[in-house]
């Protein structure tokens, strides 16, 4: 604890400054007998009051009946766990000084293996919540939230942010262990659940599913494989997978969409509804076009095959469905743009004219979203690839309502379930339902490393790389100084990655570290090679260095293992 404070007679809050899960570590001497009790919350009432309304029935409570030891005694329980950052101490002999308490954080076996700094120190702190909020809730299962009475692994969280996690620690036993639950609760009919393990039912009987929640059972594979390259995770639940695919093409037997099941949708989505049967279209494209690629990973022709065609079907109907005249939608908000483009259902001027109708959108909005789990993960990489890099980087470091940096702006040390969950002005939103350590929205942390910082793989597993960072350009920003440089790192399955730009008056500067028995496609923003030196020599000259062509103002550069220094001058390097 950084404090520990008096909030009534006999009555202390200790404050951890970080919200974690696990449990306290309680030092104490006293008469035998004498009880102390303690509760734990995420927040504090504006008058110091520990908060405990949002754990709703949870009772988050400890009580320890000293044995009294004239030396004093030390107790940690051994058969719970909670989530908070406040601990309220009731019963103390005497008054309690920090030491008193200590935060025991508790997770599952996953090792961090990643690094990420800019030069928007919002930025930074995001990273660190993003991180902290993934170890509270990798806890056996990939829960919601380890605080309230839930702790559930709920798919549509796990399938939105399952790629993050495998930059941000070593996951891939972890989910080796969640997807065997997953399918152990596979329905008769071929869907997997809203969460998993799967206790009681949620919804009617035969519809206990919900459009992009049941469609971890096949993202998240696909993002174990794609981290990790290790097929066995395909062959493992692939008859599952099929069964799931059976499943969705009898729900859309026209390559529709369908709206039965649950309708969670775009959870938490600000002031904008996406159609259910709309999702459903969308994720049944995408979920097509990541079977097919692990059918053709694992040599399983026919089945590839069989899911391009249902993807070119989708995409038809699709069209037909949703698509007007110079690519706007039916459905006419962020999300809606946002998956369709991400599912690659619009091709040509369908998909240039929905890129401007999505950049509209968000301008008209103040420069905020409107999305909710499913559209934010996948509104930045989508802005970024289209490009919309620069609004996608002004969103990122906004600190407005809603936002990531607005969280950042209101005290958050995890990630929130909501983005108005706090605000010092309001205080708590809704306690019926409100998690200050949520994983979703902290998906955001795949494009941190993949697009921004542009550690990405070629293929899966990371054999081949690819470094190609996107920088915002210079004054791009009203709001706030564009981020100027990225220092990330990751340490794959085959060693260590790094990529690290600065963008300056003299020039761009790009570190790249690639690991041994690999090699990587490295994109430099420069006007011409000639513009480039690698550890000072010309580019063209360097030692492991092997240039490939220019491409939308970069020099394409094919590198072998080592660590390389680039620079391009100002004069040379895109703007």
């Amino acid at each position: 604890p950084t404090s520990v404070k008096q909030q009534a007679p006999g009555v202390y809050i200790f404050d951890l400054k970080q919200n974690i899960s696990g449990v306290a570590r309680l030092k104490v001497r006293g008469a035998r007998g004498a009880k102390v009790r303690l509760r734990f919350g995420e927040m504090l009432h504006p008058d110091g009051r520990l908060m405990t309304e949002n754990l709703r029935r949870a009772r988050a409570t400890d009580t320890y009946i000293l044995r009294g030891d004239p030396k004093g005694e030390t107790w940690t329980p051994r058969f719970t766990y909670h989530g908070f950052r406040y601990v309220e101490v009731t019963g103390f002999p005497g008054k309690p000084d920090r030491d008193a308490i200590t935060g025991v954080v508790v997770h599952s076996a996953t090792p961090l293996v990643s690094s990420f700094e800019a030069s928007d120190r919002m930025v930074n702190q995001l990273f660190r919540n993003i991180v902290w909020t993934q170890r509270a809730n990798f806890f056996e299962v990939p829960t919601d939230c380890p605080q309230r009475d839930e702790r559930l692994g709920w798919t549509g969280d796990a399938q939105a942010y399952a790629r993050a996690a495998t930059y941000n620690a070593d996951v891939a036993a972890f989910f080796t262990k969640w997807l065997d639950d997953l399918e152990e609760a596979q329905q008769p009919n071929g869907a997997f659940t809203d969460y998993a393990p799967y206790p009681m039912r949620h919804g009617g009987s035969g519809e206990a599913y919900g459009a992009a929640w049941m469609d971890a059972g096949i993202i998240c594979p696909y993002a174990i494989y794609k981290a990790y390259g290790d097929t066995r995770v395909i062959d493992r639940h692939w008859d599952a997978m099929m069964r799931f695919m059976q499943f969705r093409r009898s729900n859309s037997p026209e390559f529709q969409g369908a709206s039965k099941g649950n309708a969670w949708g775009d959870w938490l989505s600000i002031g904008s509804a996406t159609p259910i049967e709309y999702i459903d279209a969308v994720y049944f494209a995408r979920t097509c076009r990541l079977m097919a690629e692990m059918a053709r990973a694992t040599h399983r022709r026919m089945d590839a095959a069989m899911f391009n065609e249902w993807f070119s079907r989708i995409r038809a109907r699709f069209a037909q469905d949703y698509v007007l005249d110079g690519g706007r939608l039916k459905i006419d908000n962020q999300t809606a743009y946002a998956l369709a483009l991400d599912a690659g259902l619009l091709a040509g001027e369908a998909r240039a004219g929905a890129v401007k109708r999505l950049a509209e959108l968000i301008g008209q909005n103040q420069f905020r979203m409107t999305t909710g789990f499913l559209g934010t993960k996948a509104l930045l990489p989508v802005l970024s690839a289209h490009s919309q890099n620069d609004l996608a980087v002004r969103l990122f470091q906004s600190r407005e309502f809603p936002s990531w940096g607005y969280e950042v702006a209101n005290g958050a040390t995890t990630m929130w379930e909501r983005w108005n969950s706090y605000t010092k002005e309001k205080g708590l939103f809704e306690p019926g339902m409100n998690s200050f350590s949520h994983y979703a929205f902290g998906a955001v942390a795949e494009w941190m490393f993949s697009t921004l910082a542009g550690i990405d793989t070629d293929g899966a597993g990371f054999a081949r790389i690819v470094i190609k960072p996107e920088p915002p350009s210079p004054d791009s920003n009203p709001d706030h100084r564009p981020i100027g440089w990225v220092s990330a790192s990751y340490d794959s399955i085959h060693g260590p990655i790094a990529s690290g730009w600065k963008r300056s008056a003299e020039g761009f500067a790009l570190e790249a570290v690639i690991p041994a028995n690999t090699q990587a496609t490295v994109y430099v923003p420069a006007g011409s090679p000639e513009g480039i030196t690698e550890s000072g020599r010309p580019v063209r000259s360097a030692k492991g260095v092997k240039f490939l062509r220019m491409e939308d103002g970069r020099a394409v550069l094919e590198v072998a293992s080592g660590v390389y220094r680039f620079r391009s001058s100002p004069r040379k390097q895109r703007q």
